[in-house]
């Protein structure tokens, strides 16, 4: 009884958190002494996630699919769950798979942890890490439901490969016009850039930019380091930034390697939204501000003075170690 991982894809490309999903599920399999069998929506390359420790390959090609539809997905997943006998399901943390797979635990009358940080503390009974009280702490919880969905956080454990040579299969789900009741009338998205979520490294600003004109050296920076930008609630309510890049407790949750703020006076639901992040630094002119408590390194100083030396010095750094 195999373990069966979603690994999420989107315009054909996995994404990031596929791989950490694939690479979990792989731990998992060890612990109980078992293969792993993914489950791919799209996917141009499937094979890919063999990469990770995937011995099964489930194919789904279907232009039904062609958009992410939250109860369809997860009809296809509990076929697949059928299929093979699947008992624990692994997934990532997503906003899209979390819609998804509280659906799906519905559906298979499963337990279902988000945010998991760490392998299983036990598997007879499963028992799972999991971040509690917005990151301010954690949960060991304990599955007591025969089917498990275990919701891997975002950067928590890792990318590890394990290549293997999958066993691909096509796999054609039975679906109905019921399975897409729910409807997308329009998707607005981000392109070109690297998107909140997968992204490493995020660098974000507030208020202290005064203005959108000034956004230019957060983008500078970003495009150094190779970094997805974003802001606070007040730039995106005031028309400053899209509300895509809105992040903390009521926008986005950001768990990158690294977050850089700037400018940002670091409210509760910010830090909230971003406290999984495991390394946080902050750039501010008020040494009372709330966010240098909650950062890692801090720089007190004019984000005008600070940044444009920052980006000098990385580029700097760049070249001498290209």
């Amino acid at each position: 009884m195999s373990v069966l991982v979603y690994t999420e894809s989107d315009n054909g490309k996995f994404k990031k958190n596929a791989f950490e999903a694939a690479s979990y599920a792989q731990k998992l399999a060890e612990q109980l002494s078992t293969s792993v069998t993914a489950i791919t929506i799209n996917a141009a390359d499937s094979e890919k996630i063999g990469t990770y420790g995937v011995s099964k390959i489930l194919k789904v090609t279907s232009d039904k699919l062609s958009i992410f539809n939250a109860k369809a997905f997860a009809t296809v997943i509990a076929q697949a769950v059928e299929n093979e006998g699947a008992s624990t399901i692994v997934v990532s943390s997503s906003t899209d798979t979390k819609y998804m797979a509280s659906i799906l635990a519905g559906m298979l009358n499963a337990g279902y942890c988000t945010n998991v940080v760490a392998p299983p503390l036990s598997t007879n009974p499963l028992v799972v890490k999991r971040t509690a009280f917005s990151n301010k702490g954690f949960a060991h919880t304990q599955y007591k439901t025969a089917t498990n969905i275990i919701g891997v956080s975002n950067n928590a454990y890792g990318i590890f490969e394990n290549k293997v040579s999958p066993k691909v299969e096509n796999f054609e789900p039975n679906l109905n016009d019921s399975d897409f009741s729910v409807k997308s009338l329009n998707i607005d998205k981000v392109v070109g850039k690297a998107t909140i979520a997968d992204a490493d490294i995020v660098v974000s600003g507030g208020r202290g930019l005064k203005g959108p004109e000034n956004w230019g050296m957060i983008e500078e920076l970003a495009d150094v380091l190779g970094a997805a930008t974003a802001c606070s609630k007040p730039v995106s309510d005031m028309g400053w930034r899209s509300h895509s890049e809105h992040v903390g407790q009521t926008g986005k949750p950001v768990a990158s390697n690294l977050y850089i703020a700037i400018g940002i006076s670091g409210a509760i639901q910010h830090l909230a939204g971003i406290n999984a992040s495991k390394v946080k630094v902050v750039i501010n002119t008020d040494p009372e501000a709330p966010f240098f408590k909650a950062a890692d390194y801090g720089v007190i100083g004019d984000a005008f003075e600070v940044v444009p030396k920052l980006i000098e010095k990385l580029k700097e750094f760049k070249a001498q170690n290209a």
